[in-house]
């Protein structure tokens, strides 16, 4: 009995592979399939196995075999950093759908080997997004949604804005397409509106400290109460995903900025070597620009390129049927420099400040009821509102024979973290109490290059590749004046000149306040500029954001500053 069986079962298989070639045969594929793997950026991931779903059902034919798509996800940094030689290694794949051809652009700089993108298969604007609760406060103190309301209120040096009542979170630019669009965006539209670049350093410099990782983890903070109201950005297609996945209590809610905006463009690259399988990717290339595809994307949140929609985008809980104005693509090499700036402006800062405590100090400021010392003094506190909390600060004080005979100095705090606790207080706090109380001394003279000299080899040596190293001189302008000697004008600047290194650059800042300030302008601006630093004359305190500003705006060219 068990031998008529075993005959009946292989007939059985045999009949079906033999049915099984002849349907395939039929449908035009037969013999081995072309194995097609794609990698797309998470959020089209899902959209995009749909499509390879439908296309490996219907057996296309290359060159005589079926062609089999596989999508995996693959976030689209980690993919351009491994494509690009940045490190790590991407998965192997033929097909490449990142959410943007802004990381094509990038990693084509550095690797022209990396094939152009095609033409995209959908786009999803990059919007402004806040929590549905907050919307109604944020148009009374923040106005119509706007690119250059955003770079407003997220300026550092405007204190007297819409930041007071608005915090503005960014995502990553390193990491997320929408995030380095966002800033394109908005620098494009503040520079055409005739913003200075210490408006837009400003903004940078603030958001640099509150960026988010990911657009997620951004949309989800968006409902924590605070003081100020979150306001961050996103893609038009994050924030239905959001919503639609994790059914907030209160929904984000996309705003549109007047201006218009960049598009993420989700393009196609292919990176197919052998011929049989460019094939099938061009033909999955096809697949995706068909009507049933697009009906796919457009239910899943994207715009087809037209600028159409589905459901998901048609007016409902903020969503606008009709797509926002596209801004023109900066070119590639402001794209660079965005992100150049951008790498640059988020090091961290080890600053230490040196503090003109000499007689001349104790001098009344005409008109004004102060000392120069106190408006100094209200200079320093003032600037240091600039600095993130991960920075490193110190305070030095100056005049002749400060701390003994012969030395011209004091380290009253130590350079370290302003989060640092030193005797139990946090060295923030402390560095505000010292120069809110620091007292000038009647009878010193400047000491000034005894000090500098010390200071800047103290700087030196500690040097920290991942910060802006910088020595930040507050005076009266008055200059070196050391009755017994020390370091002349024309010795510290060759001091200067010896020990600057454009490999590890530490700058010199100077900033000056008081009737004497001009007549030292000159050697204030040979040692700023033997260390490609700057000096400043501040004529009121209210100046002072500015100056510290331009000091973070030379960050950009340092050490090969004009």
């Amino acid at each position: 009995m068990l031998v008529p069986l075993a005959g009946s079962v292989a007939l059985a298989v045999l009949l079906g592979v033999a049915a099984f070639v002849i349907i395939n045969r039929d449908r035009g594929c037969a013999g081995d399939a072309v194995a097609l793997r794609v990698t797309a950026s998470p959020d089209i991931q899902p959209a995009v196995s749909q499509i390879a779903d439908r296309f490996n059902k219907a057996s296309h034919d290359i060159d005589g075999r079926c062609a089999a798509v596989t999508v995996t996800k693959g976030v689209p940094a980690a993919v351009a950093s491994a494509l690009g030689g940045g490190g790590g290694k991407a998965d192997a794949m033929d097909l490449w759908i990142p959410d943007s051809a802004l990381w094509v652009s990038g990693i084509r700089a550095k690797n022209p080997d990396v094939p152009a993108p095609s033409a995209s298969i959908a786009h999803s604007p990059i919007v402004m997004v806040a929590s549905g609760s907050v919307v109604p406060n944020l148009k009374k103190s923040f106005g119509a949604a706007s690119w250059g309301g955003m770079i407003t209120a997220a300026n550092v040096a405007n204190v007297d804005g819409p930041g007071r009542k608005v915090r503005v979170l960014a995502l990553d630019p390193s990491l997320n397409a929408a995030g380095l669009g966002a800033l394109l965006a908005a620098a494009g539209v503040a520079t055409a509106a005739g913003a200075g670049d210490e408006q837009l350093v400003g903004a940078l410099k603030s958001l640099s400290g509150s960026t988010v990782r990911d657009q997620d983890a951004l949309l989800a903070s968006l409902g924590v109460k605070g003081a100020k109201a979150p306001l961050g950005v996103a893609s038009e297609q994050g924030v239905w995903a959001f919503n639609n996945a994790k059914k907030p209590e209160v929904p984000a809610v996309p705003l549109y900025p007047a201006e218009g905006t960049l598009n993420l463009d989700y393009p196609v690259v292919i990176t197919a070597e052998d011929d049989t399988v460019r094939k099938a990717a061009e033909a999955f290339q096809k697949e995706l620009g068909t009507d049933a595809s697009k009906k796919t994307l457009r239910d899943q949140g994207f715009r087809t390129p037209d600028g159409k929609g589905g459901k998901p985008v048609a007016g409902a809980g903020g969503f606008q049927a009709k797509a926002p104005v596209a801004l023109k693509m900066p070119d590639a090499k402001t794209i660079a420099s965005m992100s150049q700036s951008w790498s640059r402006l988020n090091l961290g800062t080890r600053l230490l400040t040196l503090l003109d405590v000499s007689g001349t100090m104790a001098l009344p400021v005409p008109g004004l009821g102060v000392t120069r010392m106190q408006a100094i003094s209200k200079i320093a506190i003032e600037g240091m509102k600039l600095f993130p909390i991960k920075s490193e600060l110190g305070l030095w004080q100056y005049s002749t024979n400060l701390n003994g005979q012969g030395v011209d100095y004091r380290e009253t705090i130590p350079v370290g973290p302003l989060t640092e606790n030193i005797n139990g207080v946090l060295r923030r706090d402390l560095l505000n109490q010292k120069l809110a109380t620091t007292q000038a001394k009647p009878t010193g003279d400047t000491g000034l290059n005894d000090t500098l000299a010390a200071a800047y080899k103290q700087m030196t040596d500690d040097y920290q590749g991942d910060k802006i190293n910088t020595v930040l001189i507050l005076t009266d302008g008055a200059g070196n004046d050391d009755p017994e000697g020390g370091i002349s004008n024309s010795e510290i600047l060759k001091t200067l000149k010896e020990e600057f290194n454009p490999e590890k650059p530490v700058s010199v800042l100077i900033i000056a306040f008081g009737p004497d300030a001009p007549k030292g302008k000159r050697q204030m601006d040979a040692l700023a500029k033997a260390t490609a630093g700057d000096a400043f004359i501040a004529k009121d305190v209210l100046e002072v954001r500015k100056f510290f500003l331009e000091g973070m705006k030379r960050r950009l060219c340092s050490p090969n500053c004009d």
